[in-house]
């Protein structure tokens, strides 16, 4: 069995609790937001690390623990196991950079903006620099105690991040995911999928700025986030090289799911050749799309009759 890291019960819920901040803003549900903010205050109340109960009881014994079920304490082992969190490294690398600036306790909406039109800069790392290089000084409405606030604040994310602690401690090995993993039903994606698109036609999608191929700093990537059947769904416009270059970035669809701490992706795009033409389709799951169609199809001619 891989070896454990000793992170505290407080350092975890740092962690959850940061997940739950960048969900929120990004206009997730507020069942899943409160479910890590109740999950971080039960680590808080606890005097026993949970890193031992990993150890002793292995994951059943942290989804036994109140308030965290199968999805965090799945987020818990892969912190104590690796050393990061892939959900909050995604849920960072989706948040426009005023939205991650107002994860930061003492920065509001106006001043995350303020401060991001003022410096030009993105990330949490580079807002701590500039509170400490004098940068942050040139910002509207900052004084000298609350750039200090900031600065306390920043030292006690970044010091934490699982980002930085797994660039430390690279001769990790990953042990994880014992059971196998199973997929949701083809016709909830391509739902997802429809929700997605018909609401971002609409404009009634929050809009974040994607790092890549967005030098301006524009907000026009609409993102959708949705539970249904147990699942958690986030849905986006692909923003890759290749959408760029085929002009598929408002036809390609990148779903992410996640249950029980099971993650993964798919690409719902238009088929363009075949018995599917026209249709959505989700990539690598052709022949299910198919028969998702052919049944359905089938179902529309009975109810005719």
């Amino acid at each position: 069995m891989a070896k454990k890291l000793r992170f505290t019960n407080e350092e975890i819920a740092d962690a959850l609790e940061r997940i739950s901040s960048l969900l929120e803003v990004q206009g997730a549900s507020n069942f899943r937001v409160r479910a890590y903010v109740n999950a971080a205050n039960t680590l808080r109340d606890r005097k026993i690390p949970v890193s031992e109960v990993l150890e002793s009881e292995g994951v059943s014994g942290l989804e036994a623990l109140p308030s965290i079920g199968k999805s965090i304490a799945s987020v818990i082992s892969e912190l104590l196991l690796t050393g990061r969190i892939a959900l909050l490294e995604r849920l960072e690398g989706q948040a426009s950079p005023e939205e991650l600036f107002e994860t930061v306790p003492g920065i509001g909406v106006r001043t995350a903006h303020r401060i991001h039109e003022t410096l030009g800069i993105e990330t949490l790392e580079e807002l701590e620099l500039a509170a400490h290089d004098g940068r942050l000084n040139k910002v509207q409405g900052l004084g000298r105690r609350k750039i200090q606030g900031i600065k306390d604040a920043l030292s006690g994310i970044l010091s934490r991040s699982s980002r930085r602690r797994a660039r430390r401690l690279r001769w990790l090995e990953h042990e994880m995911k014992e059971l196998s993993f199973h997929k949701p039903k083809v016709g909830l994606v391509l739902e997802v999928d429809r929700e997605y698109r018909e609401k971002a036609a609409r404009g009634s999608l929050r809009e974040i700025s994607p790092k890549r191929f967005n030098p301006s700093g524009e907000k026009w990537l609409p993102i959708y986030h949705t539970d249904n059947d147990g699942w958690s769904f986030t849905a986006l416009f692909s923003n890759s090289p290749l959408a760029h270059k085929l002009r598929r970035i408002m036809d390609w669809v990148i779903i992410y799911y996640e249950r029980d701490g099971e993650e993964d992706q798919c690409t719902v795009v238009t088929e363009w050749q075949g018995q599917l033409t026209g249709k959505r389709v989700i990539r690598g799951r052709e022949a299910e799309c198919h028969e998702y169609y052919r049944r359905h199809k089938k179902e529309e001619l009975y109810s005719k009759n």
